[in-house]
């Protein structure tokens, strides 16, 4: 009988067992035992593991990639249904990480598919004291604009004793660790072609 002013016991404290960490173990123990004894006897679970596998992409087209994160460049398989992403996993085919991820680049799929993810370029206007949601055309095009206002204000041409330049120090270029050989060329070419000096990237896919 509950003591007064004690709150009635609810459906589940009356259905809930009484499992003690002792008992937990126990339990635990005797699953992995029913396991070990599967293998034992000769039954190999590696058909049931591939096939809970193929279900998980069975329509999906696989697409080698490179882990976004550190300059290490593990190699990824996405698997995409109509466009969409639906898993990501390591690459067992890459010279790098030989199907291996890290806990940053096996929650890769979470970078991708967020429902918290930006979607809109945030900006604030100088001297503001809020952020505004812009679309992606448009800061592209603001950023073409500021980097041609710059450099047309601060390019030389010579120095003061009429050594020749063509240059601008008042611009940084920093590339991305996902860059391949290929685009860090074509970047580099424009970088140089509007007078830029200092370059940096990490050109390692």
């Amino acid at each position: 009988m509950p003591m007064a002013g004690s709150a009635p016991p609810t459906e589940t404290s009356k259905t809930a067992p009484d499992l003690s960490r002792r008992d937990f173990l126990k339990r635990s123990a005797r699953a992995g035992g029913a396991l070990g004894t599967l293998s034992a006897l000769g039954l190999s679970l590696a058909p049931a593991v591939a096939r809970a596998q193929t279900l998980r992409i069975q329509e999906a087209k696989a697409v080698p990639s490179v882990c976004p994160y550190c300059a290490v460049g593990c190699g990824t398989i996405v698997h995409t249904v109509d466009g969409r992403i639906v898993n990501i996993e390591g690459n067992p085919d890459s010279p790098v990480s030989e199907g291996n991820l890290c806990p940053k680049g096996a929650a890769t799929y979470q970078l991708a598919v967020n429902e918290q993810r930006w979607t809109m370029v945030k900006y604030r206007a100088p001297g503001s004291d809020h952020w505004e949601d812009r679309p992606l055309d448009w800061a592209m095009d603001r950023i073409a604009e500021l980097v041609k206002k710059t450099r047309d204000e601060t390019f030389q041409e010579t120095t003061a004793d009429g050594k020749t330049l063509m240059s601008t120090l008042s611009i940084f270029s920093l590339g991305g660790a996902t860059l391949d050989n290929e685009w860090n060329y074509v970047h580099s070419k424009l970088m140089r072609g509007l007078g830029i000096v200092s370059i940096e990237n990490q050109a390692r896919i």
